[in-house]
């Protein structure tokens, strides 16, 4: 059958574009499934999303394009509904792939009237602001919903919810800030939201039993997750809930990224898609087995078009019904490229600021040939996404695989030129010996709007449990002067800066169970996984470090180039007099700014001495603070700290 599916033929015969799932109007609903291959299609209508509450079985009549329909007069909101699909003799129970709410569970769909679902003044509340609007403006900041607001320190009236992210005027005793206030304060400008969307694992009819997971398990793609609303069982409170906090975030000057997830499903051969026309939304075998590209037993077939549709109109909705602001795709390595260049071309006619960006790369073999795939390889072929630099992200600490092995600004030697090429944005850049790079021989990125530069996320040790992993006999103060260089060269660096929830006090992931730092916190207990936010008091030093790299960042365009061409013509590298250290200079001339920057890097243990530029120079930035407020003014030459950094701007 998969060889059927791949061929012209298939596609011109049952490629339909027009609109699916259940289609709400207060009169009548229309319920339009693709199911090109059943040979049968009942609809299934219940009063409940749980129990025996059916109230009646209709068989569908068969339309076009492989499409089946039933309209159903009346106003229909609030029902529940499933479909029985048969193929080859065998009928399976599915929930509506196109299903925009679910019950509990994601047991069955349910019709929405989703105007009805909008909190007051929703729409009215615009995109935030940020910069230029640039994608090398933004300040992403990652975030779990239940981590963000489930520790008993976020003294939240909703916590591990939604709605958390819409309470304001929370302090910690000392008056240290918290929650939303404490994003503001921080002075990111984009949320990423860890998968948000109806997942498998967490029972939602259990929710006084302590369960955790990452939500990377897609059950219903185009539905909340119950377990983050006040009321798993009603898909209208979910989808309100949610649209509350992508409301709030955006009247705090915050904007909003899913992480989603399109390449895999959380089964296979039982996955609702699968069951609905089996064998094609996934790359099969000849022998029909699955290829597995995710690690998860599947993978998606974005390359069918019927597939690449479902994933791009799912795109499309939340970014039009939620207002969501980015996506940031799981293993983008799967989907192939012409799929990533449909979803850009089509974000772009709702909104060209909505920002994209993905994993560039894959869990194992894929159905489909490098070439095909969106790895990051091959990023200068779709223009407009991003991808995550694993180049900066080890060339800074050290191999996220070995634990122990150190990076730059934790005592490794030679990675001078794999920082010089994050630094760059991995754009094409002469002078960089790429020999000498980590991971790349040669550049990938088309310009540096598309490198996301990172040191911490979800996955893996944070940074602060990965240095005291690789250097467990440096003390704190030397760790810490270790995690404010890395933070400094990723807010210092040309791309799109990430950083990870709690990184900014030092967040740990330290298991007093196992007695271990736990770098796969996936379904890890609330006491691994949540944010103490006492953290932020106690290292508050670290906080307000971060907090002035962030304004230091957005007071300077030239460290937001958008095109490589600006960087090439105005960044420039100079020579330092010993190793393990970085230093450049941007040249204001064609910028945008009025001043020259300088900025030096100095991994070495021991104080350096830097022979600057001619004229005078003011420092913003040095090992101990950072922000917009002069620290001194010098000139000539300056001795730079041991395992620290200056960001200086010429007078």
């Amino acid at each position: 059958m998969a060889n059927i599916f791949d061929t012209e033929e298939f596609t011109k015969k049952y490629y339909y574009s027009g609109s699916l799932g259940a289609l709400y109007t207060p009169k009548r609903t229309t319920f339009r499934l693709w199911a090109p291959t059943a040979s049968k299609v009942v609809l299934n209508i219940f009063r409940e999303c749980l129990h025996d509450s059916r109230l009646d079985s209709i068989e569908m009549k068969k339309a076009e394009n492989g499409t089946w329909v039933h309209v159903m007069e009346g106003d229909q909101n609030g029902i529940f509904y499933t479909y029985y699909v048969t193929v080859d003799g065998r009928t399976n129970e599915v929930v509506d792939p196109y299903a925009k709410a679910v019950g509990a569970n994601g047991l069955r769909g349910m019709v929405i009237d989703l105007k009805a679902t909008d909190p007051e003044g929703f729409r009215e509340t615009p995109r935030p602001e940020f910069g230029r609007c640039k994608p090398t403006d933004a300040v992403v900041y990652e975030t779990h919903v239940r981590d963000f607001s489930n520790h008993y320190s976020a003294m939240s009236s909703f916590p591990g919810k939604f709605l958390a992210f819409t309470e304001t005027g929370k302090t910690l005793k000392d008056g240290t800030k918290i929650l939303t206030d404490h994003l503001k304060e921080l002075g990111i400008t984009h949320v990423q939201l860890l998968p948000s969307y109806d997942y498998y694992t967490v029972d939602e009819t259990k929710l006084d039993k302590p369960q955790f997971n990452w939500g990377y398990d897609p059950l219903n793609y185009n539905a909340p997750e119950g377990s983050y609303s006040t009321n798993a069982y009603d898909g209208a409170v979910r989808i309100n809930e949610y649209k509350q906090m992508v409301k709030a975030l955006h009247k705090n000057g915050i904007r909003v990224i899913m992480d989603v997830v399109y390449n895999h499903t959380m089964f296979g051969e039982q996955s609702y898609l699968n069951m609905t026309v089996p064998h094609f939304y996934h790359r099969t075998r000849e022998d029909d087995t699955f290829y597995d590209g995710s690690a998860c037993s599947n993978e998606t077939a974005s390359d069918r078009p019927m597939c690449r549709k479902y994933i791009v109109d799912s795109v499309v909705y939340w970014a039009t019904e939620y207002m969501l602001d980015g996506f940031r795709f799981d293993l983008m390595g799967i989907h192939d490229i012409v799929t990533m260049n449909e979803i850009r071309e089509e974000l772009n006619k709702i909104d060209p600021t909505i920002i994209v960006y993905g994993e560039g790369w894959t869990g194992g073999e894929c159905g489909i040939p490098d070439e095909l795939r969106a790895l990051k390889c091959n990023a200068k072929q779709f223009p407009g996404v991003g991808a995550f630099s694993v180049d900066i992200r080890d060339g800074v600490k050290g191999h996220v695989f070995d634990l122990k092995e150190r990076g730059f600004v934790s005592g490794a030697q030679n990675f001078e030129e794999t920082i010089k090429f994050g630094l760059v944005g991995c754009i094409d850049y002469p002078g960089i010996d790429m020999s000498k790079v980590n991971y790349s021989d040669e550049c990938w990125a088309l310009n540096p709007s598309q490198a996301v530069n990172y040191v911490e996320a979800h996955d893996n040790l944070t940074i602060w449990d990965k240095l005291a992993t690789s250097n467990p006999v440096d003390t704190e103060f030397t760790r810490i002067k270790m995690d404010k260089l890395a933070a400094g060269i990723i807010f210092t660096a040309q791309g799109i800066p990430f950083i990870q929830f709690g990184q900014d006090f030092l967040r740990t992931k330290y298991n007093e169970d196992t007695g271990e730092f736990d770098e796969n916190s996936f379904r890890s207990p609330d006491k691994v996984n949540n944010i103490d936010w006492n953290r932020k008091s106690e290292y508050i030093d670290v906080f307000k470090y971060y907090k002035g790299l962030i304004a230091f960042r957005k007071a300077h365009k030239s460290l937001r180039f958008t095109e490589a061409s600006q960087v090439r013509d105005n960044l420039e590298f100079l020579k330092c007099s010993e190793k393990n250290m970085v230093a450049f200079k941007i040249s204001a001339c064609k910028t945008g700014d009025n001043k020259d920057l300088l900025i030096v890097y100095n991994a070495n243990r021991t104080n350096e001495k830097v022979i600057l530029p001619e004229g005078e120079w003011e420092i913003f930035i040095d090992g101990k603070n950072a922000g917009t407020d002069v620290l001194d003014t010098v000139s000539g030459r300056i001795w730079i700290d041991g395992i620290s950094m200056i960001a200086a701007v010429k007078k």
